[in-house]
């Protein structure tokens, strides 16, 4: 069991969670593994809301939903090894909306060891 309390300015709220896990009753390696997946999860969704708008996005029939948060994801990893642009991966997926030429340099970091090939193919 995890207590959370947080804090606004004004208020502060408590939450509490449940956790099933196999590992040995050792409170700093729980305590560890909790914060390890959380960060990774805000991180990552963290990212996909504010460069994809994805919370607003009211894609919700069939399966359409599972296809284009795989999309979204795709494109955030094609962003971040994209490297050449050194900026946030929202100013990124703009240049490359408005950019042929570093749309092209950001799908060519996407594929492993053939960015030279794509390039010269879509010239």
């Amino acid at each position: 069991m995890v207590v959370r309390s947080i804090q606004y300015w004004n208020k502060t709220t408590q939450e509490v969670q449940f956790y099933i896990s196999s590992l040995t009753s050792d409170a700093n390696k729980i305590g560890s593994a909790i914060r390890q997946h959380w960060g990774i999860e805000n991180s990552v969704h963290w990212t996909l809301d504010v460069t994809f708008h994805e919370d607003e996005c009211r894609i919700r029939s069939l399966h359409s939903p599972q296809n284009f948060a795989l999309l979204r994801r795709i494109a955030l990893n094609a962003l971040e090894r994209e490297t050449s642009f050194r900026r946030s991966i929202r100013q990124k997926s703009r240049r490359a909306a408005m950019n042929h030429q570093y749309m092209v340099s950001v799908l060519a970091a996407a594929l492993p060891n053939s960015t030279l090939e794509l390039e010269s193919t879509c010239q």
